[in-house]
């Protein structure tokens, strides 16, 4: 059975693991990128935080992956940011990216955001794929000051 269920802080550091063996698989860099995230320790802390929300994916008590939202740092009012959104590769090809995109996007409606910010890789076109059937459209500069100077491809989304 897959659940989605709301981040416990007894997760942080399955969580932690779990993302940034994602990030080695895809060979993403260490530096400017969520890797290097000190918030990556401690995310029930991080997403503890007003109008901000992290979500596991549980499969037969394993969690499997796990996507976020959360006000985008030094942003514009009413912009919120999808965050660390990744999967393990037994949690692939299942639906549940959009099963998040639906648990995140909603979240972000209910705290008031107008609208929906994220950053990724060139190469995780999978990603951009959803994101665009979602749909997010891309732009030409980043915004706020997430640092992930790394992370080369910005897209916005209207709620």
């Amino acid at each position: 059975m897959i659940a989605i269920e709301p981040i416990l802080a007894s997760d942080n550091k399955v969580i932690a693991q779990m993302i940034r063996a994602i990030l080695i698989e895809h060979n993403v860099p260490k530096v400017g990128t969520a890797y290097a995230d000190v918030s990556l320790d401690f995310m029930y802390e991080t997403y503890s935080k007003p109008k901000s929300s992290y979500f596991k994916v549980v499969k037969d008590g394993k969690i499997i992956g796990g996507a976020g939202i959360s006000p985008l740092e030094n942003g514009p009012e009413g912009v919120c940011e999808l965050q660390k959104m990744y999967f393990l590769p037994e949690a692939r090809g299942l639906g549940l990216g959009a099963m998040m995109m639906d648990k995140c996007l909603e979240k972000a409606s209910e705290f008031g955001f107008k609208q929906c910010y994220l950053e990724t890789m060139p190469y995780m076109t999978s990603a951009q794929k959803l994101y665009q059937k979602y749909g997010f459209v891309y732009l030409d500069a980043p915004m706020g000051d997430t640092g992930h100077c790394s992370c080369p491809v910005w897209m916005l989304k209207e709620l």
